[in-house]
């Protein structure tokens, strides 16, 4: 968001969130005194104090009288180039992978996206649905919809399962590797009903949505993913 414009307390909120967010401060960690703050963003104590108050309402601190400001907000920066399930356990919290469904034939949840793609969305696939859920509260932080369209190689797959419960590991045993792709994120307004009773969130909640798309070298598809994550946990970063 451009900062022409915007309240000193609002530019000293957002700077703050940015670190936040990116993981440059994490959980429990304690902020700058009101001093310091003051004189990096050379403003003055209720500016300060606003732009304290702006994070605290957005979730992402608590101030304690006396002692002072620390970080709530949960999410962490994930890397998922080793698969999602490596990313996420390092992430806060304990979770619990559950399979739902790996089989294959004809998988739901491809026709619109696949078909904008120029891909045929009712082929013959592999079709693995997962849930992640943090152990303590139970509610689901990534349902994930896999679809690869069917190699031989994938067979035994149908058997023994994924490798480490990691498709990117199992894909790469099988000499299937990542060569392009694309992803895109938007914001899921509305939890649609069955998916909420899996995640064990209220109807409609809004969630983040990711679409990711991957080619194997030969420039065929190699898998389709669409996944809902909670948006506490996930977000979308862009260095430049």
């Amino acid at each position: 968001m451009p900062m022409v414009g915007l309240a000193k307390s609002e530019r000293v909120a957002q700077a703050l969130e940015r670190e936040i967010r990116t993981g440059s401060v994490t959980h429990g960690d304690q902020l700058n005194s009101e001093n310091m703050l003051m004189q990096r963003f050379d403003v003055s104590r209720n500016t300060v104090r606003r732009g304290l108050q702006i994070l605290a309402s957005r979730g992402l601190i608590a101030t304690r009288t006396g002692i002072g400001s620390f970080v709530t907000y949960q999410g962490a920066t994930l890397d998922d180039t080793q698969g999602w399930s490596v990313a996420l356990s390092q992430g806060p919290g304990r979770l619990i992978t559950q399979l739902l469904d790996l089989r294959r034939g004809e998988c739901a949840r491809t026709d619109a996206f696949l078909t904008s793609q120029g891909l045929n969305a009712f082929g013959d696939y592999l079709c693995i649905d997962r849930l992640r859920s943090d152990e303590a509260s139970q509610e689901g932080v990534s349902l994930e919809y896999s679809r690869l369209p069917w190699r031989d190689a994938l067979e035994d797959v149908l058997v023994d399962g994924l490798i480490e419960d990691s498709l990117n590991k199992t894909l790469s045993a099988k000499g299937l590797s990542l060569a392009s792709g694309n992803e895109t994120a938007g914001v899921l307004a509305h939890l649609g009903a069955e998916d909420a009773a899996l995640m064990k969130r209220p109807t409609g909640a809004a969630m983040l949505h990711l679409r990711r798309l991957t080619k194997a070298e030969d420039g065929s598809l190699l898998e389709y993913v669409e996944s809902i994550l909670d948006p506490d946990r996930f977000g979308l970063r862009v260095d430049f």
